[in-house]
C-alpha cells in the first residue's frame, strides 16, 4: 500500500516527462530524500498563504472591489490567483537552481546517477518533473485555502492546478538551463534580481491598466504575467481567447529551456 501511494506522483507526472522512460526514477529518488526533509517542504507552502491572509484581512478592506473583464471581484480575489502563479514560479525556480547547483558542483550526485543507465536527458526531465510535482502539491493546498476563504469565483478554478503545473514547467526548465551556466553561489544574485521584479510588476498586486502604456507592453511580454493572467482568468471565470496565448507562451518557454538544459548538462556531465 505504501509503495502504491508513493508511486502516485510518478504516475501523475509520467505524461509530462517527454518520453524519458527512466526520468520517473529521478522523481522516486526525490520523494525518498524529501521524506526526511518534510518540514522544509511544508514551510514553502506558508509564505503565499501569509501574503493572502494579509491581503484578505488587511489591505483588501481598504482597496475594495475591482472590475476584471466586466466582472466585479474583491481585491483579495484579484490577488489570490496571482500569488498562486508566483508560488508556482518561486518553487520551480528555487528547486531547479539552488538544489541543482549544489548537486552538480558539490554533492556530485549527478555523476553517480549517470553511472547507471539513466541518461542526461532523463536526468534533466526528472529534475524538472520533480519541480512540477512540488509545485502541484503547493498549488492544490493553496487553491483549497482560496476556496475556504471564498476567493474562488468559478468552477473553472480546478483548471488552475494544471495551469500552475505549466507555470512550473516553464520556469523550472529555464531555471535549470540558467543553472548550467552558473560558476559560483554569487551568480545566484542574478536569480533574485530577476525574480523580485517579476513578482512585483507582473500585474500581481495592481491591474495592468494602472501602468503607463509603455510599461504595459513590457509587462505583457514577461513570463510571470502570462501565468498570472491565466490563473486569474480561471479562478474568476473571465476566460477569453487570450488564454491560448498564455498557454502557448509557457509551453514554448518550457520546451526551449528543457532543450538548452539537456544540451548544457550533457556538456558538463559527459566526458
Amino acid at each position: 500500500m505504501t509503495r502504491s501511494m508513493g508511486d502516485l506522483p510518478l504516475r501523475l507526472m509520467s505524461p509530462l516527462l517527454l518520453g524519458r522512460p527512466r526520468a520517473p526514477r529521478i522523481l522516486e529518488r526525490k520523494l525518498m530524500v524529501y521524506r526526511h526533509l518534510w518540514l522544509t517542504f511544508v514551510a514553502g507552502f506558508f509564505e503565499p498563504v501569509f501574503y493572502l491572509l494579509s491581503v484578505r484581512i488587511g489591505i483588501g478592506k481598504l482597496v475594495g472591489n475591482l472590475t476584471i473583464s466586466g466582472h466585479t471581484v474583491s481585491y483579495a480575489a484579484f490577488v489570490a490567483p496571482a500569488l498562486l502563479a508566483a508560488s508556482a514560479m518561486n518553487g520551480a525556480v528555487f528547486d531547479s537552481t539552488f538544489g541543482v547547483f549544489f548537486q552538480l558542483k558539490y554533492q556530485k550526485s549527478f555523476d553517480a546517477i549517470l553511472a547507471t543507465p539513466v541518461t542526461v536527458d532523463d536526468l534533466a526531465a526528472g529534475e524538472i518533473g520533480w519541480a512540477l510535482v512540488r509545485g502541484l502539491m503547493y498549488a492544490t493546498a493553496f487553491l483549497l485555502v482560496m476556496a475556504v476563504l471564498g476567493l474562488v469565483k468559478s468552477p473553472l478554478a480546478v483548471l488552475a492546478l494544471p495551469g500552475a503545473t505549466l507555470i512550473g514547467f516553464g520556469f523550472a526548465a529555464v531555471g535549470l538551463a540558467c543553472t548550467s551556466y552558473m560558476r559560483s553561489w554569487q551568480d545566484f544574485e542574478f536569480v533574485q534580481l530577476a525574480i523580485l521584479p517579476l513578482f512585483l510588476f507582473s500585474a500581481t498586486f495592481y491591474p495592468l491598466s494602472t501602468y503607463p502604456r509603455a510599461l504595459q507592453v513590457i509587462v505583457q511580454c514577461t513570463p510571470l504575467y502570462q501565468g498570472v493572467a491565466m490563473e486569474r482568468a480561471l479562478t474568476t471565470g473571465t476566460v477569453g481567447p487570450d488564454i491560448i496565448v498564455h498557454i502557448a507562451y509557457l509551453l514554448v518557454m518550457g520546451l526551449i529551456g528543457l532543450r538548452i538544459a539537456s544540451r548544457r548538462m550533457r556538456v558538463l556531465l559527459q566526458p
